[in-house]
């Protein structure tokens, strides 16, 4: 018999966004930057509750989180970066479903990313809605 693991994805690694962010963090090192996911919003913009098949969509869309901390190296290859670094501390990302390293810290569930696993950021993490019609 063949043992199957199931890998937690991004998505749904999240902390209850009611509880603070610790006050003190662990140190970054290097390339690395530390995420608290963002959790999936439960209802559009005009207040509509989404179904649970709606938001498993929204999730399998978007990974967002919030930078917690960035590694004291991270950005600063200028060949790879030369426009500087991409994020900052206290700034929405997003990032691939299956990437970092997922922990818990302080009973807070975080994700350890490399610098260049940000896909972009984002001002808001609730302007991002997979829900919004373009014909519209």
């Amino acid at each position: 018999m063949q043992a199957v693991s199931m890998a937690i994805m991004n998505d749904t690694w999240a902390s209850n966004e009611e509880v603070a962010d610790p006050e003190v963090l662990p140190v970054i090192p290097g390339y690395h930057i530390l995420i608290r996911p963002v959790s999936v919003k439960a209802e559009t913009k005009g207040g509509i509750i989404l179904p649970d098949s709606t938001k498993n969509d929204i999730a399998y869309l978007t990974t967002v989180g919030k930078v917690l901390a960035v590694g004291k190296d991270a950005y600063n290859d200028a060949n790879r970066f030369p426009n500087g670094a991409w994020c900052k501390e206290g700034e929405y990302v997003c990032y691939g479903k299956h990437s970092g390293q997922k922990f818990f810290y302080k009973g807070i569930r975080l994700i350890l990313l490399m610098d260049d696993q940000i896909s972009m950021v984002v001002e808001d993490p609730k302007e991002l809605d997979p829900t919004f019609n373009l014909s519209n």
